[in-house]
């Protein structure tokens, strides 16, 4: 029996021996994490180019990363940073940086599973206008933006709205469906038609042709519909030819701390992607809410509108800072400005008009 015992715990202390080399050597095979220190911003010259110069502080040389502006020009880059520590950016760092004595952006990490670096300029750029690369002593990475080429927020857009094709307009729920409610008893419906009546009349005075899903407090297809029905008569509702689609919601979460705004387009559409990117960009400057980013889905009204289509959550109705914006006429006027923005700088067209105040 001792001699069975022995045996016993002999080999249990070799499984734990075994287990524990086995695991230090798989934590010394696994690199280790990066972390994002610090910002600097200056101007410097190369090659006889004047630039504005971005430094990202690294903590170790070991970096992969994943730059992306979505749509060009733009006045967004993100870069995606691989096997690094999220959120550590925006510990170290005010939000502002300055360029230049009167040239200010922003930089901040966007909530995701990696380190996602959101840079947004005060200006629009071309692909071509700016470069990034690592350096060492120390660890940095560097991101050079061309001052020359800095493009015009309306360079090359001219056009005219009446001969764009229909623009559809969706105002979220509706009738028997009134989507979330906020704790003030805000409802999702009534502010998706306040705030997509205001983007018909906009578009409308400037010439266009606006197809709206609905107009007063109803459903779309017919009290008692079911969802799928429901969802089907706003894309019943596309005519032949359309230019965009535009799905207008409010946000919601069971945390009401939750907060921010956020455009969605299908997986598969390259134009439906560049829509939702310039519906982001305009929403964060004119609503100036935190910007969860453009992101892909499998929405029913994306995947089958035959046009670039895209889905904006303009602000979560459950934050109690947001219902009251919401509510308000004056923001759901900024609202509609910046979604009637974006769809013109989609369509090619001078965005400043009659609203640029």
């Amino acid at each position: 029996m001792v001699r069975q015992l022995t045996k016993i715990f002999t080999l249990m202390a070799l499984l734990v021996f075994m287990t524990v080399a086995l695991t230090s050597t798989a934590q010394a095979a696994a690199p280790r994490l990066n972390e994002l220190q610090y910002l600097k911003t200056y101007d410097a010259e190369i090659d006889g180019k004047s630039i504005y110069r971005i430094e990202i502080g690294l903590k170790r040389e070991n970096i992969s990363y994943n730059v992306n502006m979505f749509t060009s020009p733009s006045s967004l880059i993100f870069i995606d940073f691989d096997n690094t520590v999220p959120g550590k950016l925006n510990k170290h760092n005010s939000n502002k940086i300055s360029l230049s004595e009167d040239t200010t952006a922003s930089i901040k990490e966007v909530k995701v599973n990696y380190s996602r670096v959101q840079l947004k300029l005060p200006f629009m750029i071309n692909e071509d206008s700016y470069q990034i690369h690592v350096e060492k002593k120390p660890y940095r990475l560097i991101i050079d933006i061309d001052k020359s080429a800095i493009a015009g927020n309306d360079e090359g857009l001219g056009g005219d709205l009446s001969q764009a094709g229909s623009i559809v307009i969706d105002a979220g729920h509706g009738g028997g469906d009134s989507g979330a409610v906020g704790s003030l008893g805000v409802t999702e419906k009534e502010v998706t038609l306040a705030v997509a009546l205001k983007v018909q009349k906009l578009l409308a005075d400037d010439g266009a042709k606006v197809v709206m899903t609905r107009t007063t407090d109803r459903d779309v297809s017919w009290a008692g519909s079911s969802n799928g029905q429901e969802l089907q008569a706003r894309v019943d509702k596309v005519p032949s030819g359309a230019a965009v689609f535009v799905s207008i919601h409010c946000n919601a979460f069971s945390n009401s701390v939750t907060q921010g705004m956020e455009t969605y387009y299908y997986w598969h559409s390259p134009e439906g992607r560049r829509l939702a990117t310039l519906l982001n960009e305009e929403l964060e400057n004119f609503g100036g809410r935190f910007n969860r980013g453009v992101k892909g889905a499998n929405f029913y009204v994306l995947k089958h509108t035959a046009v670039p289509a895209s889905l904006v959550e303009l602000a979560f109705i459950t934050n109690p800072e947001e219902e009251r914006l919401l509510a308000d006429d004056n923001y759901r006027q900024q609202l509609a400005m910046a979604i009637t923005r974006a769809i013109k700088r989609y369509l090619g067209i001078n965005p400043n008009g009659k609203f640029n105040n």
